[in-house]
């Protein structure tokens, strides 16, 4: 069992005794009793326990004694204080007063006797100086009550995680006997994990003990077990997502302990118990637990208990977030073949993220609201953004040459940009066409400052604390006249993030800057230093953006039911193994819905983001 841990604590003042004639103190029994309850404090393997004397004994025997008492309470530090001293005509007893954290903190008193022996004061050290019921063999024993894990809720009220079946696969020693090594190798083959490891365990385990191998839901049981000897599967219940790939690289894990989150938090966690591991089941961990309870006891040797104290679990609160169960689901099925990609679906009138699904090529890894890649011509509406505040209008003719440089930097259009639409061109056509030159062309229009503010307006580069990973982009200030053409089609220094690109295009739809929440009650203001939108601003952008569903590249979005598609594609070049790869990104809004899908790799944005963004759009409307 775990000892009391050390913990300092004031101790009441009392008056001192009368000094002798010489003039030097006379200690009182007062000092005695405050020695012994810092004592008490420190833990029995404390060396404080030398500063005591005995009437009977020695310090080693009382401090191992204290810690025999007090081993079955798991650790749990008390706080102990001198109440009072009182001197009778018989005796001298000092009070105690004990304070454990149980509960509300599980209060009593308890009474040490102290006697005087060649002008030292010396402790009666017996059970009851710990518990005034404490008595002969007897020793404190805590018992937990585990409360009842809260639910993490989605739209709606409906859970996302709860409590589901799972089954428990291993070897039963009792049952396998001397074959328990062989089946140990034989079920660590069958269920694919490391079978010298799982054998090691096996051998290492008592005769009749049960052995975990793996949990599985309960559906998800491989077959062929039972012929192996020994092999079972206990039922049990995990906090669990619907499916096992439902948002799990943002709802995250829960299990039991390890032995490092035990140690880190003794006081809060114990062998055996159920925690978050990862992801919000981690962050809002102490929420979702809630407060253990505990039965304390006193036990003598043949087993008999006393109940001295007890405490009701107090149960966890839920975690409620904004996820939609049916749209998530959707979207995540949408992604199941598409290596790593990302799509995040938001509610821009309130920031309510739908839906944030990852690919499970992303290995676990949160792209969709905290990835971070350049954005490409998706980024244009921001460019746009800006060229509009510098005074050009969507009519404002803009040039736009086959290619252009920039210091020596070669910029050119996609391969198959329109040839109609090269040479002097509106700024709108600009935009549905996705010129590149004529926003690089036009850079000299936009300052360092003006496009960074552009994008803050639009819910880029601003951080907020959410309540969840969250990575809202950034839009540095350009170090050369090349990176500063390249930021203005979403390349050079800008990142974003698929949630960033959502509420990019939200802002624009609803008219004001999108602040993304995903965990109810944990929402964050707009700075006062970022730019509002002006009516005029956003519906300019939403007609730009409307004709590259009409004129330009979002085309496959101009049937989809309901009220008008805005949109934007976008690639964007990386390099990975000395070659040049494309992100492939689209995004766009349709009444009260914004939706960013990001490729990490991918041709164009209409031709591979665009089906997909197009299928979650049809779906979403047919809700």
């Amino acid at each position: 069992m775990i000892r009391p841990r050390a913990l300092i604590v004031p101790l009441l003042a009392l008056a001192l005794t009368a000094t002798a004639c010489t003039g030097e103190e006379d200690p009182g029994p007062d000092q005695a009793a405050e020695a012994l309850a810092e004592a008490l404090v420190e833990g029995g393997d404390s060396p404080t326990w030398q500063d005591v004397g005995f009437a009977t004994g020695t310090a080693q025997e009382a401090a191992a004694d204290y810690l025999r008492l007090v081993d079955g309470l798991g650790g749990l530090t008390p706080v102990v204080e001198v109440d009072e001293v009182t001197t009778g005509e018989d005796a001298t007893t000092a009070t105690l007063a004990w304070t454990w954290p149980v509960g509300e903190g599980w209060t009593y008193t308890s009474d040490v006797e102290l006697t005087r022996s060649a002008g030292e004061w010396d402790v009666e050290w017996a059970p009851s100086v710990v518990h005034p019921q404490l008595s002969g063999e007897q020793v404190l024993d805590l018992e937990r009550k585990v409360p009842v894990r809260a639910d993490i809720l989605g739209a709606g009220g409906t859970p996302l995680v709860t409590d589901r079946p799972v089954s428990r696969v291993g070897i039963d020693k009792a049952v396998a006997g001397d074959r328990a090594v062989a089946s140990a190798r034989r079920l660590a083959r069958r269920l694919d994990i490391d079978d010298r490891a799982y054998v090691a365990r096996v051998r290492a385990s008592g005769e009749k003990a049960f052995v975990e191998a793996v949990v599985y839901r309960q559906d998800e049981v491989p077959a062929g077990l039972t012929g192996i000897p020994g092999a079972v599967s206990l039922g049990d219940r995990l906090p669990l997502g619907p499916s096992r790939e439902f948002a799990a690289p943002i709802l995250g894990d829960a299990g039991e302990v390890t032995a490092e989150i035990v140690e880190q938090a003794p006081d809060r966690y114990r062998s055996g118990d159920v925690a978050g591991l990862s992801g919000l089941q981690a962050r809002y961990d102490e929420q979702l637990r809630g407060t253990p309870g505990a039965v304390i006891t006193a036990v003598a040797p043949d087993g008999t208990a006393t109940e001295l104290t007890s405490v009701d679990p107090v149960p966890g609160r839920p975690l409620r977030l904004t996820l939609d169960l049916r749209l998530q689901s959707y979207a995540e099925g949408l992604l199941g073949d598409t290596g790593a990609a990302a799509l995040v679906a938001l509610r821009p009138s309130d920031g309510a993220i739908l839906a944030a699904a990852n690919a499970p090529a992303n290995d676990g890894l949160n792209l969709a609201t905290y990835g971070q890649a350049a954005p490409g011509s998706t980024f244009k509406a921001v460019s746009s953004l800006a060229l509009l505040r510098s005074g050009l209008s969507p009519e404002s003719g803009v040039e736009c040459p086959a290619e252009l440089s920039v210091d020596g930097k070669r910029f050119e259009n996609y391969d198959d940009y329109p040839a109609s639409s090269l040479g002097s061109i509106t700024l709108a056509e600009a935009v549905a066409q996705s010129c590149n030159t004529a926003f690089v062309g036009s850079s000299d229009r936009v300052s360092e400052d003006d496009l960074a503010a552009a994008a803050a307006s639009l819910g880029l580069g601003i951080d907020h604390e959410v309540g969840f990973p969250a990575y809202f982009g950034q839009v540095p200030a350009p170090r050369t006249e090349v990176e500063k053409a390249a930021d203005l089609i979403g390349q050079g220094t800008i990142t974003a993030s698929p949630m960033a690109m959502a509420t990019m295009i939200g802002s624009v739809v609803s008219g004001h800057t999108v602040v993304p929440h995903l965990v109810d009650g944990v929402t964050s203001p707009v700075p006062d230093r970022v730019q509002r939108l002006t009516p005029r601003e956003s519906a300019q952008l939403r007609g730009m953006l409307r004709a590259v569903v009409t004129e330009g590249s979002g085309a496959g979005l101009a049937d989809v039911p309901g009220a008008p598609v805005i949109a934007k594609t976008g690639t964007a070049e990386f390099e990975s193994g000395g070659s040049l790869h494309t992100h492939a990104w689209m995004v766009a809004a349709q009444g009260d819905l914004a939706v960013a899908v990001y490729l990490a790799e991918g041709e164009s944005g209409s031709g591979d983001a665009g089906p997909i963004l197009e299928d979650f759009l049809r779906s979403a409307t047919a809700s």
